[in-house]
């Protein structure tokens, strides 16, 4: 694997910095502008293909190697059930389902169940709105209150600075939102309501200052989809991406009643006890940041093409890898809906009982998926995306 060193990390970090507080750029950055910085517009879509996945199985001793990575993973965090893969152009492919998606219904886990991936979805919003940048719809340079009233500083924060976590716009996510929540946990939410309760809100510091990770920031971009297009945040995704691309098992599911059965329980460790609780869902209350539902084989597609930036011009896909050190999730460096760990990229999601990890290696064009049903443990770790380094080290190991 490509180790990243401290000059790129600096040099990226810095340039990224630049950008997003809008200032004078400089010398070898890049252009004055993010207008400047763009390819020109086109408004002929990009022809999206699902990639194949690579013919045959992986050698047995590597895939024992991935097996035992995976276990030890799951062990060292109590994790009930998992689904991974991995797969190498020109080697072959490994998938596995290990423990229980379902505990108390004694139901294993299985490589085609459908599984919540959280936060991942934010890399789909996040090409839905660089598609409709290489389409000349809208510019990275645009504010935010050209599509959306009422967000505090609107009229300086740019879509950009909403895509790499730079804004300072409020969390929705505050105490009038959970005791509305804890009144009727199975209400479905709309985007429109979740984006309410940053509408208005005291900024949490000033545009492209900080960087502070929030799904705040991806349900406005959803909602600038939806202004530019005309249509609903599902439809876009559907006609822009999901149909496209053949994902048949992956969904924008916002009432956990038309999620597919058998499917994974959620768990979290009780904070007094430890001992693993299920978790209800009501995926609604994440939105455009984290309301997709995916399968193995779908995440493997978009492992490719999220990494690849087969969705986008290479010039646009060039400013997305520009990354900066950020709190949270783990990663290396996180850029504009997308990580970067160890020259991996791709998009961890976490919460409500669930981890997932979707990352694809371009120098040697491996992906790597991995879906768990356990969140939350008690040192904060993140067990998808350990489990997901794990077997980056294994491929690593055997010159992979």
């Amino acid at each position: 694997m490509h180790q990243i060193d401290g000059a790129r990390r600096t040099s990226r970090l810095t340039c990224l910095g630049v950008l997003a507080a809008g200032a004078l750029l400089l010398a070898g950055c890049a252009p004055a502008s993010l207008d400047e910085a763009m390819p020109a517009a086109s408004a002929t879509p990009i022809a999206i293909e699902r990639p194949p996945a690579p013919e045959g199985e992986l050698p047995e001793e590597l895939q024992a190697g991935l097996q035992a990575a995976l276990e030890q993973t799951m062990a060292e965090y109590d994790v009930p059930g998992a689904a991974a893969g991995v797969w190498i152009p020109g080697e072959g492919s490994w998938t596995t389902a290990a423990g229980l998606a379902d505990v108390e219904g004694d139901i294993a886990a299985t490589t085609d169940m459908t599984w919540p991936i959280r936060s991942i979805t934010k890399s789909y919003t996040v090409s839905l709105l660089l598609q409709l940048v290489d389409e000349g719809k809208l510019s990275l340079d645009d504010t935010v209150d050209e599509y959306v009233d009422g967000v505090t500083n609107g009229d300086s924060i740019t879509l950009l600075q909403l895509a790499n976590m730079s804004s300072g716009v409020a969390d929705y996510v505050n105490e009038a939102f959970l005791t509305e929540y804890a009144k009727d946990p199975t209400k479905v939410y709309t985007l429109d309501e979740l984006n309410a309760g940053v509408l208005g809100q005291p900024a949490q510091f000033a545009p492209g200052t900080e960087y502070v990770y929030t799904n705040a920031n991806t349900n406005l971009i959803g909602a600038v989809i939806e202004k530019v297009t005309g249509e609903d945040y599902a439809t876009v995704l559907d006609e822009r991406i999901l149909e496209p691309l053949g994902q048949t098992g992956t969904e924008y599911l916002t009432d956990v009643s038309d999620w597919k059965e058998p499917h994974p329980v959620g768990y979290q460790p009780d904070p007094d006890t430890g001992q693993l609780v299920p978790q209800d869902q009501n995926p609604s209350i994440l939105g455009p940041a984290g309301s997709l539902f995916s399968t193995l084989d779908d995440g493997r597609a978009w492992a490719e093409t999220l990494g690849t930036g087969a969705l986008l011009k290479p010039e646009t896909q060039a400013l997305r890898e520009i990354g900066h050190e950020i709190a949270k999730p783990p990663y290396d460096l996180y850029a504009v809906g997308m990580g970067e760990t160890d020259g991996w990229l791709g998009h961890n999601g976490e919460g409500i009982g669930f981890t997932a990890a979707t990352f694809h290696n371009p120098e040697t064009g491996a992906s790597i998926v991995v879906y768990m049903n356990e969140s939350n443990v008690a040192d904060r770790s993140h067990p998808a995306d350990r489990a997901f380094r794990a077997l980056a080290g294994v491929l690593a190991e055997a010159g992979q």
